[in-house]
């Protein structure tokens, strides 16, 4: 027989059960939230830098002057290289610190081992000559000191007009060759003269993804043919 002090606390007890039960929940440990590790260590950069305005110097010499918006260099790939996915544009000097032209692309890469850059997306290349040169793709060989092209490529003097799918010329674009050629010019008579043959696209613009490394062209000596055009 219960009293009536035990009848009025048995409703409590499921009460109590439940704030117990509440407390013993809440002081559990948290559970702590983390990422799954970078496997690919060399997707990396090891330095990444925004707003870019800086000289390079050529043996004891300052030479070029690069402005980029995002500059990334990445040590751990193989080879080594710097990336500037937002954009890239050079200013060439002279000994005396004069503009000479300027060069520029959508995307470059460099592998700085190999002194080699690749620039695609809009290249265009300007000269104290007047010469603008135009690509979707251009490498740049700082060992040989040219460029070439295996994709179309359009030069533009105050003189002439050429196009081509593969084009190769020296560091200042004063002797070069055009191959697979369509192109006018103004000779003597006053008449212009064209000859066309099918031209291959570029490469799209908005590739981001790092290219495989691209072979070296053949050492050749640049012969004076019909095809080879100095300023």
């Amino acid at each position: 027989m219960l009293n009536r002090r035990t009848r009025q606390t048995l409703p409590l007890l499921p009460v109590l059960l439940i704030i117990a039960t509440s407390i013993l929940l809440s002081c559990e440990e948290a559970v702590e939230h983390t990422a799954p590790a970078v496997l690919e260590r060399d997707s990396l950069p090891m330095m990444r830098s925004y707003g870019v305005n800086t000289l390079i110097s050529d043996s004891g010499v300052i030479r070029y002057r690069i402005v980029a918006e995002r500059w990334d260099v990445n040590i751990a790939r193989n080879p080594s290289l710097w990336e500037f996915m937002k954009g890239v544009f050079f200013e060439q000097f002279d000994e005396k610190f004069h503009v000479e032209g300027y060069i520029q692309a959508d995307t470059a890469w460099y592998y700085d081992k190999l002194k080699l850059w690749k620039l695609r997306g809009r290249v265009r290349i300007r000269n104290m000559q007047g010469l603008v040169y135009t690509s979707e793709e251009l490498y740049w060989d700082g060992m040989r000191h040219e460029f070439y092209s295996n994709v179309f490529s359009r030069v533009v003097t105050p003189e002439r007009t050429m196009e081509g799918t593969y084009f190769r010329s020296d560091e200042h674009m004063t002797h070069y060759t055009v191959n697979n050629s369509k192109g006018s010019f103004v000779p003597d008579t006053g008449k212009e003269e064209e000859t066309q043959q099918p031209a291959t696209a570029g490469t799209p613009a908005d590739t981001v993804q790092v290219p495989a490394l691209p072979q070296r062209p053949a050492a050749t000596k640049r012969a004076k043919t019909e095809r080879s055009m100095p300023l």
